[in-house]
């Protein structure tokens, strides 16, 4: 039915030993919907990112991913990664499979695409994305600009509904970030489904449709960016909106 969020997540948390990493997090997010998540080091924000496709168990809450609960574990578990890209900072692709291969894999194996047909939507991903002439090289040959977009596709071509960024661009040199953001603002455009944790105030100006600020585990505030951005409401994002906006 049209207003049901892809992504309902309520009262989570998360500890590691003594330090609490998300208390009673609340956070929905629309089909469609780009929710940038931001915040000082330390806030929450990865983990509240590896919670949503349960890389991280939580200790208490719920997740609800397209209207059917995070599963513990299993076929199940396995099944819900399927539809959840996630690209982290780091690239994470297969070192002794070429480009190509690295985006082929899940299709074949898991979607149990004909390996004709996942190479042309492999092809045809690796196009989007800017690196099409790079197919037939290994990741160690490539740029880290290119290694993440390259990730980008692999991610894509499970066809998921629901894309993860855990800090995509916070080991790339400044001159490849753009190029990486370029992608990424690309598919905010064409509708796709986006949690992204990131440093980069730009892109989350431009592509956001809300802004989340997190601090100490929680959502501190969240609104969308012109407003964050301008008249941040809590004394907090204030205090870390001056501090990064003025370098």
């Amino acid at each position: 039915m049209a207003g049901t969020p892809l992504v309902v997540i309520d009262k989570v948390s998360k500890s590691f030993g003594d330090v609490k990493a998300l208390r009673d997090v609340d956070l929905t997010v629309d089909p469609g919907e780009v929710v940038v998540v931001i915040g000082p080091s330390g806030s929450g924000k990865s983990t509240l990112c590896r919670c949503i496709n349960r890389l991280e168990p939580i200790d208490s809450g719920t997740i609800t991913i397209d209207g059917v609960p995070l599963p513990e574990e299993g076929k199940a578990l396995a099944r819900l990664r399927a539809d959840i890209g996630m690209v982290f900072q780091s690239f994470n692709l297969f070192a002794h499979k070429t480009v190509l291969q690295n985006v082929t894999l899940g299709p074949v194996k898991v979607r149990r695409l004909s390996k004709a047909d996942a190479r042309e939507r492999g092809m045809e991903l690796l196009e989007r994305v800017g690196i099409a002439d790079k197919a037939e090289r290994f990741p160690a040959e490539l740029s880290g600009g290119q290694q993440q977009r390259a990730a980008i596709a692999r991610a894509l071509a499970m066809g998921p509904k629901l894309m993860l960024f855990d800090e995509p661009t916070s080991a790339l040199d400044p001159e490849m970030i753009k190029e990486v953001l370029d992608v990424m603002v690309g598919l905010a455009s064409e509708g796709t489904t986006m949690v992204v944790v990131t440093h980069e105030m730009g892109f989350a100006r431009s592509a956001a449709r809300r802004v989340v600020f997190m601090d100490e585990g929680r959502i501190v505030e969240v609104a969308p960016p012109e407003q964050f951005f301008s008249a941040p409401a809590s004394a907090r994002a204030k205090d870390f909106l001056s501090k990064i906006l003025a370098h």
